[in-house]
């Protein structure tokens, strides 16, 4: 053989090794990402369904409300302003909430990409 084609021969096999090496550790990479961006999602969505209001709270008041009315009779008019709204949130509970969400979206996003890049 010529030098030539020793330099080719050492070059693929070098490289090769390097190659692997890459795929190896980018594999191992997107597998500790892909776990991370999985508890993270778990323990994002707890904190979300923790911040939601109760629905019971205005349940119960409906059924206090319609307990009045059949102890006072038909004719009574309820206080409606009693009732708890759902639509008075505060900014910093919104802002809270939306960076909330985002996080979960990016989250969700970075695991998509790693099952890409590992099936890659």
């Amino acid at each position: 053989k010529d030098d030539n084609s020793k330099f080719w021969a050492t070059y693929k096999k070098v490289s090769t090794e390097h190659d692997d090496d890459f795929l190896d550790r980018a594999n191992d990479d997107m597998g500790i990402i892909l776990t991370f961006a999985g508890l993270f999602s778990a323990v994002n969505s707890t904190f979300i369904v923790g911040m939601q209001p109760d629905p019971g709270d205005t349940t119960n008041a409906l059924i206090l409300q319609l307990i009045q009315i059949i102890v006072n009779g038909p004719n009574s008019v309820p206080d409606i302003s009693t009732l708890s709204s759902s639509t008075g949130f505060s900014s910093s509970t919104v802002w809270t909430q939306a960076l909330a969400y985002a996080s979960l979206a990016f989250s969700v996003l970075a695991a998509f990409g790693a099952v890409l890049g590992k099936q890659w």
